[in-house]
């Protein structure tokens, strides 16, 4: 029986606010900053029909511009994160106005390429800590009345900022400016034949979704308390793409349960085949945690070749 979408949301919701007081708040905190991560993407490729392989560069360039102004600058939580922000939708302009000139995989190569350059800066560049990642991110005060360094405080902050961060993906959607996009993706000509300036929607989009990713990464970058290479390098960008794709593209919340299938699978494929092999003999199983790409692609195809909407379409309605 398929389940209305709102009523699966609620229901996650409540999940969401009693998760802390049964697991460990950190790992908790991580889903949630991947979810809204991979809900970002979701909106470009799941309602534009985008395929970019750069979206790590905001992700990641967003926690170590966080990161910086919170340890360098003084800057509280708040204003850290959000200069994280403000800087990724300035990478997403800056990539997003090379690239929406080319459609397909010449789009997708063209971010790809951007991406990587980013990479190798953050990777030369003193103030990033190269290959010894930004450190010692403070979490503060969130406006000098919540103690973050309180796991709980914090994890309710987090829980706010990626709620908010959904709801703001879903009025896009819901709006005029929406609709105009689900065209783009369904019929481009069409939508071209109709008056729209689709270089400039997509564009508009880009910069948003970037700036959302931007968001997910300063949030994650206060969470761990650090900031590293792999959030920049691409990678992380076939990461995403990997939970979207499992979770459900198009769909609401498609995003949330393929980050936390996928980062369930990373923390916990070790302990899954360790069970396995105790209950059928087979010692391969043991080293199952080395090898959870593994595991993970075969989800992967799986999702891709049974279930077109990913899992979370198999319950809730389009």
């Amino acid at each position: 029986m398929r389940l209305p979408k709102h009523w699966f949301l609620m229901v996650m919701i409540v999940l969401a606010i009693a998760a802390p007081f049964t697991a460990y708040p950190i790992f908790l905190m991580k889903i949630l900053c991947f979810a809204l991560f991979a809900a970002a993407f979701n909106l470009l490729l799941g309602f534009t029909g985008l395929l970019s392989f750069g979206h790590a560069a905001f992700f990641g360039g967003a926690g170590y511009c966080a990161g910086y102004f919170m340890r360098d600058m003084g800057a509280g939580p708040a204003l850290g994160i959000l200069l994280g922000v403000v800087f990724a939708a300035a990478l997403g302009a800056l990539i997003g106005g090379l690239a929406i000139r080319r459609q397909g995989i010449y789009f997708s190569m063209i971010t790809l390429a951007l991406a990587q350059m980013f990479y190798f800066i953050c990777l030369q560049a003193p103030a990033s800590g190269g290959e010894d990642g930004f450190q010692s991110i403070p979490r503060g005060e969130l406006f000098g009345l919540i103690d973050l360094q309180n796991d709980l405080n914090l994890y309710y902050f987090v829980l706010v900022v990626v709620l908010g961060g959904f709801l703001f993906i879903q009025r896009i959607i819901s709006s005029p400016f929406g609709q105009v996009l689900k065209a783009i993706k369904e019929n481009e000509p069409r939508a071209i034949s109709l008056g729209y300036k689709v270089n400039r929607f997509k564009f508009l989009v880009f910069v948003l979704s970037a700036a959302l990713a931007g968001l997910a990464g300063g949030v994650q970058a206060l969470v761990l308390g650090f900031e590293t290479l792999t959030d920049v390098h691409w990678t992380m960008s076939g990461l995403v793409i990997l939970m979207t794709l499992v979770g459900g593209v198009g769909t609401f919340a498609g995003p949330f349960v393929g980050a936390l299938v996928i980062v369930l699978l990373e923390h916990r494929v070790g302990e899954i085949g360790t069970f396995l092999a105790q209950i059928t003999g087979v010692s391969w199983f043991n080293s199952l945690g080395e090898s959870v790409t593994i595991v993970t692609g075969l989800i992967f195809v799986l999702c891709v070749m049974a279930f077109r909407r990913g899992l979370v379409g198999i319950f809730i309605k389009k």
